[in-house]
This record gives C-alpha cells, sequence and structure tokens, in this order.
C-alpha cells in the first residue's frame, strides 16, 4: 500500500448527506480531531498539498499513523496565521467597482469578504470547515490587525474575527485564556485566540501613558499579542526592513512595559534584529518572533540570528518558524521548514520553538469569482506599500514547494517531527505546548487591577 493509498484507507469516515444538512448542524461533530478525521474527504488541492509532502518525507506507514494520532490527541497552536480564506462575492465586488467605490472601499469589501463570507454562504462554509478539519489545529494566534498604529484600522480585522466566532459558535470558538483553548478542544471545536500587527496609538503624544491606554483596551477586546513594528520604523523602533537597525526607541521600552503589565505578549516577527534583540532584553515576560526563520540557516530580513533567539528563549519566549519558502531557503519545502526547527530545538532548546505557519487556506472557489469581478481590471497598477517595501529578491519559489508546507499540511508537520526522532511529550510542546506556556505566562491577575 503506497502512502496516498493509506492516508485514505485510514479515513473511512462517510460524509453521506451532509450537503442536505445546514452547516452549523454539522460543525460540530466534523471538528472532532481523530487520526481518521484528519485524512478524510480530502478535496483535490488539499490532496495535492498532501501528496507533495509525503513525496518529500517518504514516511513509513508507522511513522504517519502515530503521527497522526499524535496530532489529533494534541493541543495544536499555530503561533501565528490566518484562519481559511473565503473567496469573494465576485459579483456584488464588480458592482460595487461599477458603481464608484473608491480603493479604499474595494479594499476592504475584499477583505471583510475573504474573512467573513464563511458565515454567510454555505459554499464556503464547506470550504472553511473541510480545511479546519483536515488540518487538525486547535487554535491559531489569529492575524485580527491591520499593519500598523491606527486604533480604528486596528479594529477591522478583530471586528471581522469577534464576528465569525460569534456566528459560527458550534465551529469556531473565540478563547481569551488557554483554558479556552482547553475547552475548544474538549468541545470537539476550533478556536482563535487574536493577535494585533500593531500597538494602537492615537499619535496626539500627550504623555506616554495617554498614548499607550489603548493597549488595555485592546486587551479587553480580547487581543493577546501584538507586533512592535511591521517592517518599517515607527515610534516604537525599527521594524525588519530599516536598513539602519536602530533598536528600540525610548517610547518603545515604555510600550513593552506596558504590554507585560496589561497581559499582552510583545511580538518581534517583523522588527529588526536590534529591535528584536533590545526588546527581549527589557522584557519581564515572554516574548516571541511568532512567524520567523533562523538567521544562521539563512539571514533574510525576516530571520533571526542566534543572539537574538537566545535572547528570546532567556524571556522564556519562543521563536515560529514559518511556512514561506523564499524565506526558509535550502530545498524551501517540509524539510528545510524542519531543518529551522531542528536548529532551534537543539541549540535553544525545545521549549524554545514553536510553529508560526504565516500562510492560510483559500477557498477553492476563489479563481473563479475573482475572474467575475475581473479584480486586475478594475484595480488596475498599484504601487507597492510602503509596509511592504522589500529587498531584491531573486528566490523561485515552486509550486511544489509552497504545496509541501500547506497550511493544511499541519498534521503531517507532526509526521515530520516523528521522523526526526523527538518524542512525543517534545512533539506536543513544539505544535502547541510552547506557545500554551507562553499565553499563560503572559497573563495577569484581572483581580488585583490593571
Amino acid at each position: 500500500m503506497d502512502r496516498r493509498d493509506l492516508l485514505k484507507s485510514s479515513a473511512p469516515l462517510a460524509l453521506a448527506g451532509t450537503a442536505a444538512v445546514a452547516p452549523v448542524a454539522v460543525a460540530a461533530a466534523q471538528a472532532i480531531p481523530t487520526a481518521k478525521t484528519l485524512t478524510a474527504e480530502l478535496n483535490p488541492v488539499i490532496q495535492r498539498c498532501r501528496d507533495a509532502a509525503l513525496k518529500i518525507l517518504k514516511p513509513s506507514q508507522k511513522q504517519i499513523e502515530h503521527g497522526l494520532e499524535l496530532h489529533a490527541d494534541s493541543i495544536v497552536f499555530d503561533a501565528y496565521s490566518f484562519a481559511p480564506r473565503a473567496a469573494i462575492d465576485g459579483e456584488a465586488f464588480k458592482n460595487a467597482a461599477l458603481a464608484g467605490a473608491s480603493d479604499i472601499e474595494l479594499a476592504d469589501m475584499n477583505e471583510d469578504m475573504s474573512m467573513t463570507r464563511m458565515v454567510t454562504d454555505e459554499a464556503e462554509r464547506r470550504e472553511f470547515e473541510s480545511a479546519f478539519r483536515a488540518s487538525g489545529v486547535t487554535s491559531i494566534f489569529q492575524n485580527a490587525g491591520q499593519e500598523g498604529q491606527d486604533p480604528m484600522v486596528l479594529l477591522k480585522r478583530l471586528s471581522r474575527f469577534t464576528f465569525a466566532t460569534d456566528m459560527m459558535p458550534g465551529f469556531l470558538a473565540k478563547a481569551a485564556t488557554p483554558d479556552g483553548v482547553e475547552a475548544a478542544k474538549k468541545a470537539g471545536k476550533h478556536c482563535l485566540y487574536l493577535t494585533g500587527n500593531g500597538v494602537p496609538l492615537t499619535q496626539q503624544w500627550v504623555s506616554i501613558p495617554d498614548e499607550l491606554r489603548y493597549v488595555r483596551v485592546f486587551y479587553q477586546l480580547g487581543i493577546r499579542m501584538m507586533h512592535l513594528t511591521y517592517q518599517r520604523r515607527n515610534m516604537i523602533g525599527d521594524g525588519c526592513g530599516e536598513t539602519a537597525n536602530a533598536g528600540l526607541s525610548d517610547f518603545g521600552r515604555a510600550a513593552v512595559r506596558e504590554m507585560n503589565r496589561v497581559g499582552v505578549i510583545p511580538d518581534c516577527a517583523h522588527s529588526g534584529w536590534q529591535t528584536s534583540l533590545e526588546a527581549a532584553q527589557i522584557s519581564e515576560k515572554p516574548c516571541v518572533a511568532s512567524h520567523s526563520i533562523v538567521g544562521e540557516i539563512y539571514p533574510h530580513i525576516r530571520s533571526k540570528p542566534d543572539n537574538v533567539i537566545k535572547a528570546i528563549a532567556d524571556t522564556n519566549g519562543f521563536i515560529g518558524i514559518c511556512c514561506i519558502a523564499r524565506y526558509l531557503r535550502g530545498a524551501g519545502d517540509i524539510s528545510a521548514f524542519l531543518d529551522h526547527i531542528d536548529y532551534v530545538a537543539k541549540k535553544f532548546g525545545i521549549d524554545h520553538v514553536a510553529i508560526g505557519t504565516d500562510v492560510a487556506y483559500s477557498s477553492r472557489n476563489m479563481t473563479a469569482e475573482r475572474k467575475k469581478s475581473a479584480l486586475a481590471g478594475l484595480r488596475g497598477k498599484k504601487r507597492a506599500p510602503f509596509r511592504s517595501l522589500w529587498p531584491k529578491d531573486d528566490f523561485v519559489t515552486t509550486a511544489a514547494m509552497s504545496d509541501s508546507i500547506a497550511w493544511t499540511n499541519w498534521p503531517l508537520f507532526t509526521v515530520g517531527l516523528v521522523q526526526r526522532g523527538y518524542s512525543d511529550p517534545d512533539i506536543k510542546k513544539i505544535i502547541g505546548g510552547n506557545v500554551m506556556r507562553v499565553a499563560r505566562e503572559s497573563m495577569v491577575d484581572q483581580a488585583a487591577g490593571v
């Protein structure tokens, strides 16, 4: 029996008749993770990605079975990622554009649909649920804040994912504490643990406490981690895209202290190396690089060199290894991904490595809906956003690379760790336990007043 047949034959679950049942009614039953549900009724895209990873890993039948069982039994916590993305409503988008909607309106419409349409559209709900079920992911540290500091901008994605969890209670929960993640696992649900892509600042600069007062507001809204910077320099420090590498500002040091006080995890994934180092050095609670890579393997601007990883480890934090081929380099595939995990685990300790994929599953309906919207023709050529000014890069990412580290291949990440000889307790730490520990250690006693 070849590996593909094994994956199919090990999952004989029948979903006959589910198309005629309201998605909410079947959601809880579909979500219960077992080794069988991780391989049941995989759509062609998910199966293609599984095949790509299996071709590289070449695991034995015993390794596959053990990995799938361990994955299903564990709390799997993606240290930074995105819930499966829905397809837009192409006709609605086109009509809005033809009616004169501005670029900002269209961008918001596109984002809103991709983040919430699974609530209102049955086909998108099926895509969403099947991808989540195949991944076996219990919780995602969900990007729920647009890159920047404006509180009104940061609220948009936060509202969308709050809406999604409010409207899909049988399948998807919003977790505000690690206990909430554990409860979701026991209930057979999936959950979102929210992170923002920026520290909310009013930009009034009356005083430091006044400027930082929205950190607590966003904590109360459910945000549990915040990017210090995103690529570029801001008032907190230099982002990873700045050549100056100047580190934290005085205000940035105050921001890290306030995050510690309130219970928000400082995330330096998109920060410059000096900013990352100094944030870890002054943080009194765990500091993380939620979705990054090892600089000693490939010194991309999104990587972290050894001295930064050590400083993060010294806070009892972690570095989450991402699933982006051009950052991983080497073969750019699942094998390279596992190499980065190995490096951190062996040099800095098993407690300081996690997986922050930074990728998402996209609905199979996306291409057809975008064609309906004539999206490219309507929007035309755009300048690169300031936040996304990257250095030139001649690395060629192939479909096979990306497929092998697709978000729905999470179960095969666990299989790969089994292959690499990690013990079950250590694998549980890598795939979720370390994120849970940091989440607990970052909490504050709310009864004591903050």
